[in-house]
């Protein structure tokens, strides 16, 4: 447990999966947490505080403050709401209220930093990827189905300090933290991993094993249209690496966008494969698969 000197104040913006285990790692640890989220996901933890079920971290259960919007200075805020959420949901955190806090979104896509950054502090907000599959069964229930969670972070050189901090931060609260020196190249590369997987396995209605057998060669032809649009960025993209991610997951895999899909919740279709096209159509990159897929998951 850390001792009031290091003890850090954290509010996460949305307590579903990934921030409800984010949170619930650090108060476990001993720093103090706020919840900020919707009144119902305020009242169930405030009453029986976040719940976690977990191969890695196990069953346990932590007290954390919870409340509809930020309402005093932290050191760091983490924004873990998905993409059509967004905008509505830092509402609730104020900018005045933010200071000097850093804003740290862990959101799919590449175009979210600039949008919280014509909000608040453009050098404090330290965009961020994480690696893990986890799920919020109910409210403040948290069910974490991968034997990982890791994150990487990368942000202004001004405050390199703060982010290496709060790095060290998260890695004592047990997910391994690393400091990128390039944001974009760092954004890039989960969403060319991410888009195929997110777009194929809910398109299909199949897990990553189908995708990556059944529908191989469309698969490699979509990461082929997306390395284009990342070289075009001066990105450069390794499809191979890509396949042997695939290749490595559990054959019952599946996206946080098909999970979304079968309860019927808000996709987040315009983030991943709609910024693709939008950033295509810049450098005029054709991209036909991967408009294909988007329109096709459009349209349910």
């Amino acid at each position: 447990m850390v001792d009031n000197a290091t003890q850090r104040t954290v509010a996460v913006l949305g307590a579903g999966g990934i921030g409800g285990l984010i949170g619930a790692l650090l108060a476990k640890a001993g720093h103090r947490v706020i919840i900020v989220g919707q009144p119902d996901t305020v009242d169930a933890v405030r009453a029986d505080g976040i719940r976690v079920r977990s191969a890695q971290f196990g069953q346990f259960r932590v007290d954390v403050e919870a409340d509809t919007e930020l309402r005093q200075q932290v050191d760091a805020c983490l924004i873990a709401v998905k993409q059509p959420d967004l905008m509505t949901a830092v509402d609730r955190i104020d900018p005045d209220v933010a200071g000097a806090a850093l804003l740290v979104p862990l959101l799919n896509g590449i175009e979210h930093p600039g949008l919280l950054r014509r909000r608040y502090r453009p050098e404090l907000v330290v965009p961020g990827v994480i690696r893990v599959e986890s799920t919020r069964s109910e409210p403040g229930v948290i069910v974490h189905g991968s034997s990982f969670a890791e994150i990487d972070l990368a942000g202004h050189d001004g405050v390199r300090e703060r982010i290496a901090a709060l790095a060290a931060v998260l890695a004592d609260a047990g997910i391994p933290t690393s400091v990128e020196e390039d944001e974009t190249a760092m954004l890039w590369r989960k969403l060319f991993v991410l888009a195929p997987f997110a777009l194929m396995t809910t398109h299909y209605r199949v897990s990553i094993g189908v995708v990556r057998t059944a529908h191989r060669e469309e698969l490699i032809a979509v990461l082929g249209e997306i390395a284009e649009i990342m070289g075009a960025c001066g990105i450069p993209a390794d499809i191979g690496a890509a396949l042997r991610f695939y290749d490595s997951f559990p054959a019952g895999a599946m996206s946080s966008m098909q999970r979304d899909a079968q309860a019927r919740r808000p996709l987040e279709s315009d983030a991943i494969g709609g910024a693709l096209l939008r950033i295509s159509a810049a450098h005029a990159v054709p991209a036909p698969l991967t408009d294909r897929l988007v329109r096709a998951v459009d349209a349910g």
